[in-house]
């Protein structure tokens, strides 16, 4: 029995998750479209980079893409930790860049419980809280015929099975598509025509 991205994706509400990999970002982006409603992104200051919400324009409205910078580690979660548990927003992504303690993972657990909200922590690879829902691992696939394919794996699950999907984002329909193996492809070199 194959499991079904949809049974999987997006994560279940009123939990929190983590992404790693490459193109955890865009994972992110990708269900922040697909749940709708406001989303808070919260990072840390003294990172260079910053997102741009016109550049998140292919997944959601920029105007329901709020942006919080923190001091620390340590704001980052209590930010975090404080809009799961009021509700406001559909889904709170943090940025988070060092291992998160079992204690804190479980505080966002039952702050998202409470909220009926999905967090979702952008985490480095290797690490991950044992507190987490699920995790998973995002990457780019090298494909001529679509640059927009991605990998999305299930490393960690506390309620399924483990998989893996070859997936890319439909900004029409705010649907991840799952794409069949590289070899069923239209257009690939040496596939049955």
């Amino acid at each position: 029995m194959t499991a079904r991205l949809t049974d999987q994706f997006p994560p279940r509400r009123g939990r929190t998750h983590e992404v790693q990999g490459p193109g955890a970002i865009g994972f992110a982006l990708a269900l922040a479209g697909r749940l709708g409603g406001v989303v808070l992104w919260v990072m840390q200051g003294w990172q260079g980079r910053q997102l741009n919400p016109v550049g998140a324009a292919e997944y959601l409205d920029p105007q329901r893409l709020l942006i919080a910078r923190t001091r620390d580690e340590a704001e980052t979660l209590a930010v975090a930790e404080e809009a799961l548990r009021a509700g406001a927003v559909t889904l709170v992504v943090m940025e988070l860049t060092q291992p998160l303690g079992l204690t804190p993972g479980r505080r966002l657990q039952l702050a998202a419980e409470t909220g009926r909200s999905t967090g979702l922590c952008l985490m480095p690879e290797g690490v991950g809280s044992n507190a987490a829902e699920t995790r998973w691992y995002t990457a780019p696939v090298f494909d001529a015929a679509d640059s927009t394919l991605m990998r999305w794996e299930i490393t960690k699950n506390k309620s399924g099975t483990l998989a893996a999907w070859d997936v890319r984002w439909d900004a029409e329909t705010h649907r991840v598509i799952v794409v069949s193996e590289a070899g069923e492809r239209p257009g690939v070199a040496g596939a049955a025509g």
